[in-house]
C-alpha cells in the first residue's frame, strides 16, 4: 500500500474493514479485533492513527518492531485457531505507520483465548450469543451444514412414503423392494435421518408437510401494479406457498408465468405464443434459489413481480468464496450437499454450476445482486417494454 492510498482510507475513517490504533499494547484486546476481523469479512487494523480524530501520530523504530512482535503473538496466541497476518509499515506525511492485514477466516468460529466469538458490528465489534449466528459461522467454514442438522419431532412417519418411493426409483433404478432394506434405513444412507429424526434436507425434500416443523420455509409471491414495493394495489397474491420442494417449485412456476405475458411468435390467428421471459430462465433461478438459499436463517423466498421486472430474493448472500463474476462462469459450492445431491432426480436440476450461465445465456440482461449486508441473493430479470 503506497502514502497515497493508505491517506483515502485514512480521510474516508473507521468502518467495518478499518479500524485505527494510535498505539498497541495488550496482545488480548488486539486479538479480539483479529478475531472480529476473521469472523466476518476480513479487513486493517492501521496502527500510528488516532482513532477520534484521524491524526497520524506515527511510530518510533523501536514501537514498529515492539508492535509487530505483539501483532504476531496475539494472532498466534490470542485467536484460535490462530490465523497469520500480513503487516507493512507504510511512510505518511514523513511518519511511520503500520497496516496489518487480517483475512476473512477459512476456519470460522474463531474465537479469543477465552473461547469468546467476536463479530464486526460497523466500526465496533460484538460478541457473539445466539446458537444460530454460530451455526451460520460453522457453515460459512464448510464445518456445518443446514440441510444435515436433525429436525426435533419428526419420524420417518413424516415423509411421503409414494414419493419417496418414485425418488428412489429414479435414483438407483430399483424399488425400495428390490433394493430389499426398509425406508428407514434408506434415509438413513442417504443422510437423511438419524437417531429416528429426519434431517432438514430430507424433511425438504420429502417431507408431507415440512412447513409443519418449519414454517419460515416458504416462498411469498406478489405481483405488483407498477415498479415499486411500496405501491398498494396487486395483480395477484398468493398465501405463503407452502410443501416439499417440488411441490414450492411447481407453485411458484405457475405463479410467475401465470402473471407473465404471452407473446406470439409468428403471424396468423393459429400461431404459437411465447412467455415474454424464456421459461428457461425462470426454472432454472428458481431451481437456484430453493437448492442454495440459506436454510440458517429462518426466511422465506420471495417473488415480487412488477410492471418492468421480476425479482427473486433468496435469505443468504453467496457463500465463503463465490462471487458474482464467479458464478457467471459456473463456478459453485454447495451449500446443502443433501439437497444439491438428490435434487436432480425430482427437479429440472444439474448440479455442476450450470444453472446461472444458462439463466444468462437466455436472458443476457440479467441483473444478480450479492447483497452482504442484508444476507440476500437477488436476481433481477427484465421484463420487455
Amino acid at each position: 500500500m503506497d502514502a497515497l492510498e493508505l491517506l483515502d482510507l485514512i480521510q474516508k475513517g473507521e468502518s467495518s474493514v478499518v479500524q485505527f490504533k494510535v498505539r498497541i499494547n495488550d496482545a488480548y484486546k488486539i486479538g479480539t479485533e483479529m478475531v472480529a476481523f476473521s469472523n466476518t469479512k476480513g479487513g486493517l487494523i492501521i496502527i500510528g492513527v488516532d482513532d477520534k480524530s484521524g491524526d497520524i501520530n506515527g511510530l518510533s523504530f523501536e514501537e514498529i518492531a515492539e508492535t509487530n512482535q505483539l501483532l504476531a503473538n496475539a494472532a498466534s496466541d490470542n485467536v484460535k485457531p490462530q490465523i497469520f497476518i500480513e503487516t507493512e509499515t507504510v511512510e505518511v506525511e514523513n511518519k511511520n505507520v503500520i497496516v496489518a492485514s487480517i483475512a476473512e477466516g477459512m476456519s470460522k468460529p474463531h474465537t479469543d483465548n477465552k473461547g469468546i466469538i467476536w463479530l464486526k458490528n460497523g466500526s465496533d465489534k460484538r460478541k457473539v450469543v445466539a446458537r444460530e449466528e454460530m451455526a451460520r459461522l460453522l457453515q460459512n467454514s464448510g464445518n456445518l451444514f443446514a440441510d444435515e442438522t436433525l429436525v426435533n419431532g419428526t419420524t420417518v412417519n413424516d415423509i411421503d412414503e409414494d414419493f419417496f418411493q418414485e425418488f428412489v426409483l429414479a435414483k438407483t433404478k430399483k424399488s425400495i423392494e428390490e433394493i430389499g432394506q426398509s425406508t428407514s434405513t434408506v434415509l438413513s444412507n442417504l443422510g437423511m435421518i438419524k437417531e429416528g429424526k429426519l434431517s432438514l434436507g430430507g424433511l425438504l425434500l420429502f417431507g408431507k408437510n415440512p412447513q409443519q416443523f418449519r414454517p419460515n420455509f416458504t416462498v411469498q409471491c406478489v405481483s405488483f401494479v407498477g415498479n415499486d414495493i411500496s405501491s398498494k394495489e396487486y395483480r395477484d397474491k398468493e398465501e405463503p406457498i407452502t410443501g416439499n420442494l417440488k411441490e414450492l417449485y411447481e407453485k411458484t412456476l405457475s405463479f410467475i408465468t401465470r402473471n407473465l405475458k404471452k407473446v406470439q411468435i409468428k403471424e396468423g390467428f393459429n400461431s404459437q405464443s411465447k412467455l415474454e421471459i424464456p421459461i428457461e430462465t425462470i426454472e432454472e433461478l428458481l431451481v437456484n434459489a430453493l437448492i442454495h438459499r440459506d436454510y440458517f436463517i429462518l426466511s422465506s423466498i420471495k417473488i415480487f413481480i412488477f410492471d418492468n421486472r421480476i425479482e427473486i430474493t433468496s435469505p443468504g448472500r453467496l457463500p465463503n468464496t463465490l462471487t458474482i463474476d464467479n458464478i457467471k462462469i459456473g463456478t459453485s459450492i454447495s451449500r446443502n450437499p443433501i439437497l444439491f445431491t438428490n435434487a436432480r432426480y425430482i427437479l429440472p436440476f444439474v448440479g455442476v454450476g450450470s444453472g446461472i450461465p444458462r439463466a444468462i445465456e437466455n436472458s443476457p440482461d440479467l441483473e444478480l445482486i450479492n447483497d452482504t449486508e442484508r444476507e440476500l441473493f437477488i436476481s433481477v430479470i427484465k421484463r420487455p417494454e
